[in-house]
């Protein structure tokens, strides 16, 4: 059944707004996938902070025309596919959540993403699951931080040491002598 066009521009105004709060799209070829997959997809990436959004593709191009950060999709719009859109803070769960799918379905494919208007290959894509979580760079980062303290406390607790100890050599040379 052929959507009206009034409900196409309002498809295309939901796409758009959903891109704006998104950082990254990943394109899935979802061909072959049942309604309970989809359905099973779209919870795991919910649960992460990330949404699946099943749309056709010439509503997809509309939508990111005159986008300059989201015009780079354009080439992966061919098939049936999938739109995989993730936040900043979310992009590595949403692309472990995808992989975690795709290695028990083995059904879907995937074509390639977006970010920051650039086109991403299949491997990109999946290097970005390897990238730490926020709270992980943010544990990282204060762990450094404690260390470095931790060895400027040492060392200026070393400088009176240090100096106790030369002035207890001398002393006791002189007891010595």
């Amino acid at each position: 059944m052929s959507k009206s066009l009034e409900s196409k521009k309002q498809e295309v105004a939901e796409i758009k707004q959903l891109l704006e709060d998104s950082r990254l799209a990943i394109v899935v070829d979802y061909q072959g996938l049942s309604v309970a997959d989809i359905t099973d997809l779209r919870n795991r990436l919910r649960e992460n902070g990330s949404i699946c959004k099943v749309t056709k593709n010439t509503l997809m191009s509309k939508a990111v025309e005159g986008n300059e950060y989201w015009e780079a999709i354009n080439p992966l719009l061919k098939g049936t596919s999938a739109f995989i859109l993730a936040d900043e803070e979310n992009i590595g769960t949403a692309v472990r959540a995808y992989q975690a799918f795709q290695k028990e379905r083995k059904k879907s494919e995937l074509k390639g993403g977006v970010m920051e208007g650039q086109t991403l290959s299949e491997a990109q894509v999946k290097a970005l699951a390897d990238l730490p979580t926020k709270e992980q760079l943010i544990a990282q980062i204060a762990g450094a931080i404690n260390a470095i303290t931790t060895k400027v406390a040492r060392g200026i607790n070393e400088v009176p040491t240090s100096l106790a100890r030369a002035v207890d050599a001398v002393k006791s040379q002189k007891e010595a002598a």
